[in-house]
């Protein structure tokens, strides 16, 4: 009689017994804990600071502090969104967009993600000995805002505004570290940059608004309610002015400003697509993402302005 042929045992899915499993499934935990299956938080971050260098440089900049400056917006909204998820775990279990969050969903422990989030800040740390002492004492201003953000859901009307004074911080980090300085100009981004943030983070936070209100946390889509459009329409107008006071007080060029009527334009049409109604949740989405090609719209401009 022939030999029936065995099968070979499978593996129990509830108790994974190779270490390839394991870590494939623990890095790609962390992978989107450090949110780098999202790149365009990632880049809408960085866009402010490559703003400043080439404002401040009024040229093209010394290409390893560019490279600094990369690294560095990484590692910190990296640990940004770490110390965010800690803060959150267990409120971000209950809403929808956030629920399977590594460390709401328990893919992660705690302790893990305390490493993870040491680590980030521990990157930044170390490069930011590269940049003077203006700047480097500038990135320790940062710090607390940053991990003292999530607390600001808690306690202030439009925490908004605190994740856009962490914003803010890139670029001054950026700009200080090229001039040594801070100008009126670098003031004039800065503000752009705070009231840019402040439009894209409260469209982000409107398909949220109903659970906010459920669990007591606070955003400012939930504190404009039913005008929260014609807030972001306002706040797409004080950057606009912003950019064009900047543009004004540099003397940039053509191309400056070719970029300012574009992302003016873009950013209306945002306002228009907020006031239409019914939307589904994915627009907000969308909206988010465009402001990302916006930056670089304007990078572009003012990048061709100074060369």
């Amino acid at each position: 009689m022939k030999p029936t042929a065995q099968k070979a045992p499978q593996p129990d899915p509830r108790h994974p017994t190779t270490q390839s499993t394991w870590g494939q499934s623990t890095w790609g935990s962390i992978v989107r804990l450090l949110r780098w299956d999202k790149p365009e938080g990632r880049l809408i971050l960085m866009i402010p600071a490559l703003w400043a260098i080439f404002l401040a440089e009024r040229g093209l900049p010394d290409l390893p502090l560019i490279g600094v400056i990369v690294l560095g917006t990484l590692a910190t909204s990296a640990g940004g969104c770490v110390v965010n998820d800690l803060w959150d775990r267990d409120i971000d279990g209950q809403v929808e967009r956030t629920r399977n969050r590594p460390l709401a969903a328990k893919a992660l422990s705690v302790k893990v993600g305390i490493a993870v989030a040491f680590v980030s800040f521990i990157c930044a740390w170390g490069l930011s000995f590269y940049l003077n002492p203006l700047s480097f004492w500038l990135c320790v201003a940062a710090l607390p805002v940053i991990v003292l953000y999530p607390l600001a859901k808690r306690v202030f009307p439009v925490p908004q505004l605190v994740l856009s004074i962490a914003w803010g911080f890139a670029v001054l980090i950026s700009w200080s570290a090229v001039t040594s300085t801070l100008e009126f100009a670098t003031w004039l981004l800065w503000a752009a940059t705070v009231f840019w943030t402040l439009g894209f983070d409260t469209i982000y936070a409107i398909p949220d608004r109903e659970f906010d209100r459920q669990l007591g946390i606070n955003s400012s889509a939930l504190f404009f309610g039913s005008r929260a459009p014609e807030a972001v329409g306002g706040f797409y107008i004080g950057t606009a002015l912003m950019l064009l006071w900047l543009g004004l007080t540099m003397s940039l060029g053509f191309f400056y400003w070719i970029a300012i009527a574009i992302s003016t334009y873009l950013w209306y049409r945002q306002y228009r697509q907020l006031t239409r109604s019914p939307k589904s949740p994915k627009v907000f989405g969308n909206l988010f993402r465009q402001n990302v090609t916006i930056g670089f719209i304007l990078l572009a401009g003012m990048a061709f302005s100074v060369l």
